[in-house]
């Protein structure tokens, strides 16, 4: 028993040099979720709340309305739910955050959805974040409005809010350009979330504590997952 001990101390020991040489032991990723006005609140807050638990590095980015070229803090939500971003798109494009982020985050709602989707900026941001592997969330009628006129959910699974997935030529333009950019693509019914390659797709309001948990797994590792699920009283 005391060699069995010895090994497994110094196999820790190694693990733990190893984690330091590759940069991964003061890791904290960071993630930016973008909130335009008639957000769904339970799909943005929750999903925060969770990552900020997990010591995830979250920046909230308020987006305008269509149609107008900047945006201020305050936020409010389909619900009448008013939150303060932690900064605009603006300051976000100025900053260049973007390359500091691992992953980003589009919350679903009406007309939350459109709105993210009528900016050129973040249809960029998505298109060039999935290119370099980074992973892109959305979730409700964000993957059908936002993410699938990018076109990358083209050869991938996919969920989102039930019935969206039949509206996909409404969102994307056109009937031929939605058969262009969904080429090969699988809807997956009745599950709470679909993580296909480097992109995070989730059904609606209710999945959201499944979602963001897994969000949580992707971006620290399951023990901090099962710990953040155990503690909070999850289901």
């Amino acid at each position: 028993m005391a060699n069995f001990q010895l090994r497994k101390e110094e196999n820790d020991k190694i693990s733990v040099k190893c984690a330091i040489i590759e940069g991964k032991e003061n890791f904290m990723a960071k993630v930016a979720v973008f909130l335009a006005p008639g957000f769904e609140e339970i799909e943005a807050l929750t999903v925060v709340d969770y990552l900020r638990r997990a010591n995830v590095n979250v920046t909230t980015v308020s987006v305008p309305e269509d149609g107008n070229p900047d945006s201020e803090e305050k936020v409010t939500g389909s619900h009448q739910i008013t939150v303060i971003a932690d900064i605009t798109l603006k300051e976000f494009i100025e900053e260049k955050k973007e390359a500091e982020m691992d992953a980003l985050y589009l919350p679903g709602g009406m007309p939350g959805a459109s709105n993210l989707a009528a900016n050129q900026y973040l249809f960029q941001l998505i298109t060039k974040m999935d290119r370099k592997g980074i992973i892109v969330a959305a979730m409700c009628a964000s993957p059908a409005v936002v993410l699938a006129r990018t076109g990358i959910l083209s050869s991938r699974k996919w969920t989102c809010y039930p019935g969206m997935n039949n509206n996909l030529a409404e969102y994307c333009g056109s009937e031929d350009w939605a058969s262009e950019v969904m080429e090969n693509s699988t809807h997956i019914e009745n599950v709470p979330y679909v993580f296909d390659n480097n992109v995070l797709t989730g059904r609606g309001p209710g999945t959201a504590e499944e979602f963001a948990m897994k969000l949580v797994e992707l971006l620290t590792d399951a023990n901090t997952a099962k710990a953040i699920h155990d503690g909070s009283c999850q289901r």
